[in-house]
């Protein structure tokens, strides 16, 4: 790890990870009513990987997205995001930072509805002061399979094409790393298998970083990796997932011994 400037990065080059938490802790609440969602996690995560996050309710998936995407500060530990530490920064500079180098995906699409299609993708860059490429945006959304429904409205789209615009959205900023919480968890199959080959595929094609919490297997089968959070605390790693083996290992939680991966 060096020091420029008044932050660290870790590592240099290619070779560096996309992601890496350092003992990560976080607890929401105060006294007997004070709950560890994250409980001195550390991992690291390569470039251009898919990797789904996995465990029963309540046991730290969306607070690690959080905290791993800046939406959210941990109360201790280091994390970087491309190389640079996102800890430690403060407010302005977290959100420039994250405009610049995140793109997020949420379950519940997100989108505003008094905007267009194009309107809601090219967001990201007015909120970022960066110049609104209307090119760069047919293009992401005729990548998405909606390049003829620039001028709809959300609620003349089905869900799947909702929460497709939310992918195009997401990657207009040409972004490094991709975090998608439970995107598939109001689609139906066929939308959410869609959804899975779009990011699958930013992956593959474009060298992107994704990190997708999920509750299901068969999601969790698309990623190159799957990591499983109990209690707060990472506690296994599947490589090279089927969605039985998911299943499998989800049941037997309990049985592995938490683990830094």
């Amino acid at each position: 790890m060096v020091r420029t400037g008044s932050r660290h990065t870790y590592g240099t080059g290619p070779a560096a990870e996309a992601l890496r938490l350092v003992k990560v802790t976080k607890t929401y609440g105060s006294g007997d009513g004070a709950v560890r969602a994250l409980d001195g996690v550390t991992l690291g995560l390569e470039r251009g990987t898919f990797t789904a996050v996995m465990g029963p309710s309540g046991s730290g998936k969306s607070t690690l997205l959080q905290c791993a995407a800046g939406l959210d500060r941990p109360d201790s530990g280091i994390v970087f995001v491309d190389g640079t530490e996102m800890t430690g920064s403060g407010e302005a500079e977290l959100t420039r930072f994250r405009r610049s180098r995140v793109g997020f995906v949420f379950q519940q699409y997100n989108l505003l509805d008094t905007l267009t299609v194009a309107q809601n993708t090219v967001l990201p860059l007015r909120l970022a002061g960066r110049r609104v490429d209307r090119k760069r945006a047919r293009e992401a959304l005729t990548a998405v399979g909606l390049g003829d429904r620039l001028g709809h409205l959300p609620s003349q789209l089905s869900g799947g094409q909702r929460q497709r615009v939310a992918i195009a959205r997401a990657l207009v900023t040409e972004p490094r790393l991709v975090f998608a919480d439970e995107p598939t968890g109001a689609l139906d199959t066929r939308s959410a298998r869609e959804v899975l080959e779009l990011l699958r595929e930013s992956v593959v094609v474009h060298g992107r970083t994704v990190v997708m919490v999920t509750h299901d297997p068969v999601a969790a089968a698309y990623a190159d990796s799957v990591l499983f959070l109990a209690d707060g605390r990472l506690v296994g790693r599947l490589p090279a997932p089927t969605a039985d083996a998911v299943a499998e290992r989800l049941a037997h939680l309990g049985d592995d011994v938490p683990t830094g991966v």
